[in-house]
């Protein structure tokens, strides 16, 4: 398992340490492997085989090159004390970053299943060059845009050619098959097992979650029911499960293995099946509350501001479907959009792969958002911690009135938490407590919320921003296009322009 980060970082970071025989360093803005010697062999027989070429053709390979010996030494001399390897027993490797890294627990469920068959279609490419993978997780595998991309170089080593085992099979049940069913057989998320265990759910868990039905559905029997009945006749001290048991020839533990590939794509699919739930924001698109004048007059303030401020790096908060993070990425721009909906976050994540679009969808929830997980709170940055520095600009599209009247965040905590993640610019809307949607929210408490104005807002937001324009999209909605102000901890300059009203 490791993480290859995108956020520079003034020392070095450890990102992963559990592979025994290597070590994966953030230093500044680069990213460097530090391997053992004895594993050097299995990681250029990957790095040069037929697997890794079309990987990397297709970019679904993490880039890599080896350091010389000069650029080695430095590495290792600012590694001094974090590497559990001698110097002289050591190769160092340098990775590309990857410009927004997520993990797992933020993935909607199809953005995991394809991780799961992406980790197949790699063991199956592997099989035929004499390697295999040691660990198959979804911690083994980033986005870039939509598309995943395998980091953990490492996890590939020989294969006994006569071994019909495929020892990441548990792993691969527990951490993406498992999860899937029990979100579609409960409406439980994977992020509830995957956030709380890197090693996802045993199918003892999952059994304690079914109905008796359920536990005797095909989809279910043979990879929870079963597992837990025989668990009970396992025989700790027997150790001649763990014994390597081979086959006659190489191309019968190759037609074994490719059997198992193919039940676990057929798991996968079973698994994840149709989603137990739907959501009332699917189809936000066609029941908002804008008119279709109001609604073009927000796209294009928005596409406008975007354009001028030549974003390259885009956060769609509160992205809903994605309308908006369809409309920049068309534009060229690289997103990231987030939203606390898994439905509405998989839909878009489907246009966005159907398209080839360059946006990564999250399921985040601004309000709260990944916290740092893993061992010491420092394996996985938090969510905010990644955005710091990313992003040119972020976008707040119907999603105040959520914030202040769902989560009680008062508005000068949104404008701080907006300039603490755009570097240049902010496209938000005001939405008045007047607004049907508002009050709705609000549940009869309107009261609480009779200090919130226009005149309050632009307020709050002159702590931070400076107004740009902004424009009437509806009798109680306004968006604003505000520049971030230069702060003393922060020499980015950034463009100013007068208020334009719309």
């Amino acid at each position: 398992m490791d993480q290859l980060y995108g956020h520079s970082h003034s020392d070095a970071f450890a990102g992963s340490f559990r592979d025994p025989s290597g070590q994966l360093f953030r230093l500044d803005r680069r990213v460097v492997r530090v391997v053992e010697k004895s594993v050097i062999p299995a990681l250029m027989a990957f790095l040069s085989s037929k697997a890794a070429q079309k990987l990397d053709s297709d970019g679904g390979l993490v880039k890599s090159r080896w350091l010389d010996q000069d650029e080695a030494h430095s590495v290792l001399a600012r590694l001094q004390g974090r590497v559990s390897f001698g110097r002289e027993n050591v190769e160092v490797v340098e990775h590309e970053r990857i410009p927004f890294p997520s993990f797992p627990y933020e993935w909607p469920a199809e953005m995991l299943r394809a991780a799961g068959n992406f980790t197949l279609d790699i063991a199956e490419l592997l099989l035929d060059e004499g390697l295999c993978l040691k660990d198959a997780t979804p911690y083994n595998i980033l986005f870039r845009g939509f598309q995943p991309v395998f980091v953990d170089v490492s996890s590939a080593e020989r294969r006994e050619p006569k071994d019909p085992t495929w020892l990441p099979y548990a792993q691969f049940i527990r951490t993406f098959v498992l999860p899937l069913l029990a979100n579609r057989l409960t409406g439980i998320s994977p992020s509830t097992y995957l956030a709380g265990s890197r090693d996802g759910i045993e199918p003892e868990e999952v059994y304690r979650l079914l109905s008796v039905f359920n536990q005797f559905r095909p989809s279910t029997f043979t990879i929870v029911t079963l597992p837990v009945w025989l668990a009970k006749l396992h025989d700790s001290s027997n150790k001649t499960i763990y014994e390597r048991k081979l086959v006659r020839s190489a191309s019968q533990a190759r037609f074994v293995l490719r059997s198992i590939f193919r039940r676990l794509r057929k798991n996968l699919k079973t698994a994840s099946g149709p989603e137990r739930q739907s959501s009332i924001w699917i189809d936000y698109m066609e029941s908002n509350t804008y008119s279709k004048s109001g609604f073009e007059a927000k796209r294009r303030f928005a596409e406008e501001a975007l354009s001028e401020f030549r974003v390259k790096c885009l956060l769609d908060a509160g992205c809903n479907t994605g309308f908006f993070s369809v409309g920049a990425a068309r534009m060229g721009i690289s997103v990231v959009a987030i939203d606390r909906d898994p439905s509405v976050v998989a839909s878009l994540w489907r246009m966005a792969s159907q398209e080839r679009l360059d946006i990564l969808p999250l399921v985040v929830n601004l309000a709260q958002p990944s916290p740092p997980t893993g061992w010491r709170n420092q394996e996985y940055p938090s969510f905010l911690h990644r955005c710091h520095g990313t992003f040119d600009a972020v976008l707040m599209l119907a999603l105040t009135h959520h914030l202040i009247a769902t989560e009680g965040i008062p508005l000068f905590e949104i404008f701080r938490l907006a300039a603490e993640i755009t570097r240049k610019l902010l496209v938000i809307e005001y939405i008045d407590p007047a607004d049907q949607m508002f009050r709705c929210l609000a549940r009869g408490r309107d009261y609480l919320f009779a200090n919130i104005n226009r005149q309050a807002f632009e307020a709050a937001a002159g702590a931070y921003f400076d107004i740009v324009r902004f424009r009437q999209v509806g009798p109680t909605r306004f968006v604003y296009a505000m520049a971030r102000k230069t702060f003393a901890f922060d020499r980015t300059t950034i463009w100013r322009a007068p208020v334009v009203m719309g």
